[in-house]
């Protein structure tokens, strides 16, 4: 109980304001080779969606381009009542909210979108299991994580195993996990390399607890060449 305590405690302060995240996304300006965000929009855009459920959607972006691009119906939902309030003021019908217990009827949705947020949840099974309760039948979860190697050169720069080996949800186990609820699993792994500056190194780090040495060591060599590598899953249901 303390643990499923301690990250949620975990992703309201993350998540109480943009900042954060913004240093984040940030560490990606500079980034080379595959996109994950283009393989994200490129498999719910596959199915043509009628609705479209995005769960922990941060600032919205994704939710933006699915409605403006595919003429989707898109509700947001995240605990965050910063980043509902931001999604609202793009427009998108964003509700305060928990993928462990969806306030949606089932087989509402045909596509659910999970980027990089499935490895917050305290019960994995259960949130996997709200988003198959709710997707229509042949429906589509596309979900984003990340890999134990991703950022690598970064940890290794604070002399730190990365914090993705202790995900409940990653390029290394999600795929198990999502054979629990769904008929079909298929993945599909990003890999490139991004260049971070001294200051982009620093404000990444003080946004990520585990990093936080990062923040007044240094100075660095600059540039850091870092390598990236995401996964996405297509579940689909029965």
């Amino acid at each position: 109980m303390t643990q499923l305590i301690d990250e949620a405690a975990f992703v309201r302060a993350q998540y109480e304001s943009e900042h954060n995240l913004r240093a984040r996304k940030a560490a990606y300006i500079n980034a080379e080779g595959d996109d994950p965000r283009e393989f994200t929009f490129a498999a719910v855009a596959d199915v043509t969606p009628r609705k479209v459920l995005e769960v922990g959607g941060g600032e919205g972006e994704l939710a933006e381009r699915i409605r403006d691009e595919l003429g989707s119906e898109v509700i947001g939902i995240d605990q965050s009542e910063r980043m509902v309030e931001i999604q609202r003021s793009k427009g998108i019908d964003a509700r305060v909210g928990d993928v462990q217990e969806l306030p949606f009827a089932d087989g509402e949705f045909d596509v659910v979108v999970a980027a990089w947020m499935l490895y917050h949840v305290p019960d994995l099974d259960r949130g996997l299991a709200e988003i198959a309760r709710v997707l229509r039948p042949g429906g589509r979860l596309v979900a984003v994580t990340n890999a134990v190697d991703h950022l690598r050169e970064l940890w290794e720069l604070a002399h730190q195993a990365s914090s993705v080996g202790n995900f409940t949800f990653s390029s290394e186990n999600a795929e198990e996990s999502l054979r629990c609820h769904f008929a079909s699993v298929v993945r599909l792994d990003a890999r490139g390399w991004t260049t971070m500056d001294e200051e982009t190194i620093r404000g990444f780090a003080a946004s990520w607890t585990d990093l936080g040495a990062l923040v007044t060591a240094g100075p660095f060599d600059e540039p850091l060449r870092v390598r990236r590598h995401s996964t996405l899953f297509v579940a689909e249901t029965a």
